[in-house]
């Protein structure tokens, strides 16, 4: 979890007094739990998501619905006794920093620990007074703080944002790291930051150490034009929620076939139905179907009638989102 540069670092600055942040953009203790024998892993009865298992509770939890349930001790599948619990979120990380470095003082600062007000000021403010040596958090402390004292940031896993189903992906990475990294030598004393990853070579990693965003941008503006993706081609997100699974199916295939023919003139690719990256949340099952290509008013219209004539028939338990360009493709 930690590696040798990164231990050094923290080590160093222990030693000279200054403060150090982790960053890791993972609740929890570990990020699901599974059974050694038979692969089962346990997952929320409401939403298509494994569960998080928080130490200080000794809970499992959805982190989209909140569902939560004591962790078992042997498999609910077959019965096994080997139950292993895989990956690393924030609370993993600060048992590990206190093992590792017991004298140091450590906060944590996430969803879980800022759940009264002013909780999350109060947080920052005792880094910063009590001159605290390690702050460990989520995305929430790499914005727009100020903190004298830090000259080392860590990223754990900068590879957690790359791997999303998102055309934003490469950029939402540079981003996050350059605002980390901005934590560290804001004034007088030197910064440093040491990012941990398996793709090193990869382009928005690579350029966030230098900060190069104008490399950043023509490297990134050049692949979406390739890939026609925004902002030279719209993506068209057309959803559907409910619980009635063979309504949706029937739904978004009589969509499908409406938009397919319309659309095809206006040199819109419009794609097959099919379930969104997370299925299920909160009992409700979520599909969609993805279309690609300029967005004009006629497109709009088009869109348009055909959820006029969607309203005009006999499905009631389903609803239908539309999103040009959406924040979130999940």
């Amino acid at each position: 979890m930690i590696s040798n540069s990164l231990y050094n670092g923290i080590e160093n600055n222990l030693k000279e007094k200054q403060q150090t942040i982790l960053f890791l953009n993972r609740r929890g203790y570990s990020t699901f739990v599974m059974c050694r024998d038979c692969g089962y892993t346990l997952k929320c009865p409401n939403c298509s998501i494994s569960l998080t298992y928080h130490i200080s509770q000794n809970i499992l939890k959805c982190h989209y619905c909140g569902y939560k349930e004591r962790p078992p001790k042997v498999c609910p599948e077959c019965e096994s006794e080997r139950i292993k619990y895989f990956g690393t979120g924030t609370q993993k990380l600060e048992q590990e920093i206190k093992r590792l470095f017991p004298k140091a003082s450590t906060i944590r600062m996430d969803i879980d620990t800022i759940t009264k007000k002013n909780s999350h000021e109060e947080i920052l403010n005792k880094f910063k007074e009590e001159n605290i040596d390690i702050l460990i958090g989520t995305q929430m402390v790499v914005k727009g703080h100020h903190f004298p004292k830090v000259t080392l940031v860590g990223v754990i896993a900068a590879d957690g944002s790359l791997n999303q189903d998102d055309y934003r992906a490469n950029e939402r990475t540079f981003q996050i790291l350059t605002q980390v990294a901005g934590r560290a030598g804001r004034e007088k004393l030197p910064g440093k930051v040491i990012i941990q990853t398996y793709n090193p070579n990869s382009f928005p990693i690579e350029y966030s150490k230098t900060q190069d965003y104008n490399l950043f941008y023509k490297t990134e503006i050049e692949l979406r034009k390739q890939l026609n993706y925004p902002p030279f081609y719209d993506i068209i997100v057309i959803g559907f929620l409910g619980e009635n699974e063979k309504e949706i199916i029937e739904l978004s295939s009589y969509v499908y076939e409406f938009l397919k023919h319309t659309l095809v003139s206006y040199g819109i690719n419009v794609f097959i139905p099919m379930p969104a990256p997370i299925e299920k949340i909160k009992n409700k099952l979520r599909w969609r179907i993805i279309a690609k290509g300029k967005v004009t008013n006629e497109i709009n219209i088009i869109i348009n009638k055909c959820l006029q004539n969607v309203y005009s028939k006999n499905f009631k338990q389903t609803k239908i989102s539309v999103s040009i360009n959406p924040n979130n493709m999940m």
